[in-house]
């Protein structure tokens, strides 16, 4: 077992407080700690980890099947000029500042989907294409240092 104090790895680590708190210290350590006796030694950072709630993982790329097309920010500067609007009256009509305004057309800032959604509907325009599936090696088949550019190259072709 290890000494939870200076690290040491010790076959006679005993339970002792320190500062109010339980650890497991070794021989050399103990006098830095008040013994704790007729305590059983128990395995600390095991019912430590088994208390702690660990998120599950997702892959949030999986969920995303959109993305804005290319030139997004000409695109919504050209339609904003065909319908007359102002970057003031643009900006009025869907909330959002002047400034904001300005930064998309200049790509500047790329606008969030709740701001895409309203330019959209003011502008009469699309801003979001649908995001092609790129075919992957499955990993049977991958080589043991990874991909190589050469290995999606070889993808691409088929």
């Amino acid at each position: 077992m290890q000494c939870e104090l200076c690290g040491m790895e010790s076959s006679v680590c005993r339970p002792a407080l320190v500062d109010s708190v339980r650890m497991m210290l070794c021989p050399g350590c103990m006098k830095h700690g008040k013994s704790v006796k007729n305590v059983a030694p128990v395995n600390v950072q095991k019912s430590i980890l088994g208390r702690i709630k660990r998120p599950r993982e997702r892959d949030v790329y999986v969920e995303i099947d959109t993305e804005l097309v290319s030139d997004w920010n000409n695109l919504i500067k050209k339609a904003r000029k065909k319908k007359g609007l102002s970057r003031e009256k643009l900006g009025f009509n869907i909330g959002e500042r002047t400034i904001t305004i300005s930064k998309i057309e200049n790509g500047d800032l790329r606008p969030s989907d709740e701001v895409v959604g309203k330019l959209e509907k003011e502008l009469g325009i699309t801003l979001v294409e649908k995001v092609k599936k790129v075919p992957t090696i499955s990993s049977d088949s991958r080589p043991a240092g990874g991909l190589t550019l050469g290995d999606f190259l070889k993808t691409e072709n088929k």
